[in-house]
């Protein structure tokens, strides 16, 4: 209950947060700062794209709200059919309300998320597993494994797809 927020809220507690704060802007404040930096973003970026740049895909929400208590039963539909235009469908409510609950607000939002190609600009989410990718991220790698103050987390930093469940386990485990 209470969705992500409240999981990162959790873990954050006690620890000084800074939003609208960009890394970018200040890099050798934060480097100076810092003990260890957990890198979350574009590996590329990191390190100025000095060996190109990484491609990745991205996705595109179309929302609608339906006149329904209940679109789809759960939160998430992922859809694998080359017929099917979008590759999944969330109904938001399933994250919140359960059972009986569900049928209590007679409308649901849902989106549907469209796959599609990435370029400068967007918000980049997957990764282009090919071999000129995987090689290039490989570089970039090894520049970052000779930082031991640089940790890199999440898909974008170590350009890969993870499900949710997996990288919280990860992720709480760095710290044990």
């Amino acid at each position: 209950m209470g969705g992500f927020n409240k999981l990162i809220d959790g873990l954050l507690e006690g620890v000084e947060v800074k939003l609208n704060t960009d890394f970018f802007d200040d890099r050798q404040h934060w480097e100076s700062v810092a003990d260890k930096i957990l890198y979350t973003g574009k590996l590329d970026e990191y390190f100025d794209y000095k060996m190109g740049k990484l491609e990745y895909r991205t996705v595109r929400f179309e929302e609608e709200i339906l006149d329904m208590p209940n679109y789809q039963g759960n939160a998430v539909m992922n859809f694998t059919d080359a017929e099917v235009p979008y590759t999944r469908i969330i109904e938001h409510k399933h994250f919140e309300m359960f059972g009986d609950d569900v049928y209590k607000c007679p409308k649901t939002v849902i989106s549907r998320e469209y796959s599609s190609e990435w370029k400068d600009g967007m918000e980049p989410f997957y990764s282009v597993n090919d071999e000129r990718n995987m090689a290039l991220y490989s570089q970039y790698k090894e520049l970052a494994d000779q930082n031991s103050n640089l940790i890199l987390g999440g898909h974008l930093a170590e350009y890969k797809y993870y499900d949710i469940a997996p990288i919280m386990e990860k992720v709480m485990g760095l710290f044990e």
